[in-house]
C-alpha cells in the first residue's frame, strides 16, 4: 500500500547550514499494516511523514501509495488517498465551525461542491452514530463549535474525520503527545479500534517507547535520517523497552539519548 524507495531529503543544500534529513530511506507497508515509528529528535521521523504527505518534495527517491506514483504530486493532490492527524489538536479541525460542519467537510473531501442543502437529516443521523462510538457524548452536541471542546475531544474528532472516507494510508504524527496521560491512553485505544475495524494501513510516529511497542504490528526506528530497525509481528510482541534500547545501541553504535522517550 505504501512504498518508499531510496528517499533523500536535504535542507539548505549548497550552504553551510546543509542538513541531510533523510538519506536513502526505503521501506514498504502492506495493506492493513500498522507501523509505529520512533527515534530521537532530529532522526527524520516527522520529515519522512511530511515527504509522504507532500508537504516536502523529496530530492531523490520514489514514493507510491496504492500503486500510484506520488513523488511529485502536491500535498492537496495526495489528500484523496491520505488521512492525517497532527500533534496539535487545533490543526485537524476548524474551531469556529460546528462539529457537524467539520464532519461534513471531511465527508465531502475530494468531491465537487454544489449549491444544494448543506447537511441533510439522514447525514446528521449518520454523524450521531459515528460520534456515539467515541464514547465522549459528542453525539448530542452536533451544533457545538469545535473550539469549545477539550484537546482530547478535538483529537478524537480529528481522528474520526481523518478516517471517515477510509483513506489508503493513515498518518499519525505524535497525535497523543500533547494530551495528558489518561486522555492520551483513550485516544490511542480509539486509534487501535478504528484502525482494526477499517483495516487501515497506518504509520504512527511517537516519542513514547512503550506506545511504539504496544501498538501496531511493526516497529520502525530511525537514526540520523535512516531506518535502522524494522521489528515485525511475533518478534515485536515479545519486545520490551530494555530490548529496544539494546537493539538501538547495537544498530547505531550509540546510546539512546532522548529523554522524552526514556521518561515516557
Amino acid at each position: 500500500m505504501l512504498s518508499v524507495k531510496r528517499v533523500t531529503k536535504i535542507f539548505n543544500a549548497g550552504t553551510i547550514n546543509k542538513k541531510i534529513a533523510l538519506h536513502d530511506v526505503s521501506f514498504k507497508l502492506d495493506e492493513g499494516d500498522f507501523a509505529t515509528m520512533i527515534g530521537s529528535n532530529g532522526s527524520g521521523k516527522s520529515t519522512l511523514l511530511n515527504c509522504i504527505a507532500g508537504v516536502y518534495q523529496v530530492d531523490r527517491g520514489l514514493i507510491t501509495i496504492d500503486g500510484m506514483d506520488m513523488t511529485r504530486l502536491s500535498e492537496y493532490r495526495r489528500a484523496a488517498k491520505l488521512g492525517r492527524v497532527f500533534q496539535d489538536p487545533m490543526m485537524g479541525t476548524a474551531s469556529d465551525m460546528e462539529i457537524e460542519e467539520n464532519l461534513a467537510l471531511a465527508l465531502r473531501r475530494g468531491q465537487r461542491r454544489s449549491l444544494s442543502w448543506g447537511i441533510t437529516h439522514k447525514e446528521r443521523e449518520y454523524y450521531r452514530e459515528l460520534l456515539k462510538k467515541l464514547g465522549l457524548g459528542l453525539e448530542n452536541r452536533l451544533n457545538i463549535k469545535v473550539g469549545l471542546l477539550s484537546g482530547g475531544q478535538r483529537q478524537a474528532l480529528t481522528l474520526l474525520m481523518a478516517t471517515l472516507k477510509k483513506p489508503k494510508l493513515l498518518l499519525l504524527d505524535e497525535h497523543a503527545a500533547a494530551l495528558d496521560p489518561r486522555t492520551a491512553k483513550k485516544v490511542l485505544e480509539l486509534t487501535d479500534r478504528i484502525v482494526e475495524e477499517g483495516n487501515l494501513t497506518t504509520l504512527m510516529v511517537t516519542h513514547n517507547m512503550r506506545d511504539a511497542i504496544n501498538h501496531g504490528n511493526r516497529l520502525l526506528m530511525m537514526y540520523e535520517g535512516q531506518i535502522i530497525l524494522d521489528i515485525r509481528e511475533k518478534e515485536k510482541q515479545k519486545l520490551t523497552v530494555e530490548d529496544l534500547l539494546a537493539r538501538f545501541e547495537s544498530a547505531s553504535g550509540r546510546e539512546f539519548a532522548e529523554d522524552r522517550a526514556l521518561l515516557s
